[in-house]
């Protein structure tokens, strides 16, 4: 953010405590001294008000940045979101764009409790005229928000909480990821696994363990959740004949079941077992942390996915 913003100054940032505070997890540390208070505005607690103001900015001609301090408030600009920024430029014949980038920490981190823990992307994405992004590494992460902000488009751009911590090799100068690209995290033959955000550090982790015996995993990152690069997922089916689905939101009508209804659509045919997803629990997410971390998929839960389609469904 800050090299966008020292990039074009029509770049502001908004949002709750990103000024004097810092930022609630400090991702706009010295944003304040640096760029002033015109261009990093602290807001009341009050979600539907700042993303209303900085979509009519963005409809201006500024591109702001919109922090939410989690994705959970955000269902309180929801209206603005869904009814305006996505809208706009398909209801006035594109002669309005909104080119605004709503960004902040989302899904479960740790007894956080049920208000304020919950994987919301698959919401964004059913919504046309909306794209979402959920990056899981540094690298991934620079390269995909410095794409967002520079889309004449409305992104949502969604930071699990539990990554702010990890590190990775991020290169120093200028690049870009193309919005709707997804990559190949590690190469395999056996079975394909399509995770994002903080469960591709999951599908890693079980993907390790499982080549100890054998099972080489393929790991694909989508990266960006809409638009969504089946293209890769299938040709990675197509190899590996077989597809496990991670994700931490929900089951009913989550990310899973779109990619699953995809690949059954344009690669039924090579597929050697019927399609697994790993979601989280349909509850609410519990505040005790022994509760909290049954309703999450972690690593056992991959590995028997992967080794129930590998075995034959």
């Amino acid at each position: 953010m800050r090299e966008e913003m020292r990039r074009d100054p029509k770049i502001f940032l908004i949002g709750e405590e990103v000024g004097y505070y810092q930022g609630a997890f400090k991702v706009s540390k010295g944003f304040v001294e640096e760029f002033g208070p015109t261009r990093v505005l602290d807001t009341p607690i009050t979600e539907a008000g700042f993303t209303g103001l900085a979509i009519g900015a963005a409809i201006a001609g500024l591109h702001p940045i919109v922090e939410l301090m989690t994705f959970n408030f955000g269902i309180l600009a929801m209206d603005q979101i869904v009814n305006n920024a996505a809208k706009i430029r398909y209801m006035s014949g594109g002669q309005l764009s909104v080119p605004i980038l709503i960004r902040g920490p989302g899904s479960a981190a740790h007894q956080l409790a049920a208000q304020h823990s919950q994987s919301l992307e698959a919401w964004f994405a059913h919504v046309p005229g909306l794209k979402v992004i959920a990056p899981a590494t540094p690298h991934d992460a620079k390269g995909l928000l410095k794409s967002a902000v520079r889309d004449p488009n409305p992104i949502i751009f969604i930071e699990a909480q539990l990554l702010y911590a990890t590190k990775g090799e991020v290169a120093e100068e200028d690049y870009t990821i193309p919005i709707g690209r997804a990559d190949i995290k590690r190469p395999g033959t056996d079975c394909t696994v399509v995770a994002y955000s903080k469960m591709l550090l999951v599908a890693l982790e079980a993907a390790r363990d499982l080549a100890n015996d054998g099972i080489e995993v393929e790991v694909i990152d989508p990266r960006t959740l809409k638009p969504l690069d089946v293209a890769t997922i299938v040709a990675s089916v197509e190899k590996t004949g077989r597809l496990v689905i991670v994700e931490e939101g929900w089951p009913f009508a989550g990310l899973g079941a779109q990619i699953a209804e995809s690949v059954y659509r344009q690669a039924f045919d090579v597929l050697d077992a019927p399609i697994v997803r790993v979601t989280g629990e349909d509850v609410p997410i519990p505040y005790s942390r022994p509760l909290e971390d049954a309703a999450i998929p972690d690593r056992p839960r991959v590995i028997a996915a992967v080794r129930q389609v590998v075995s034959g469904g």
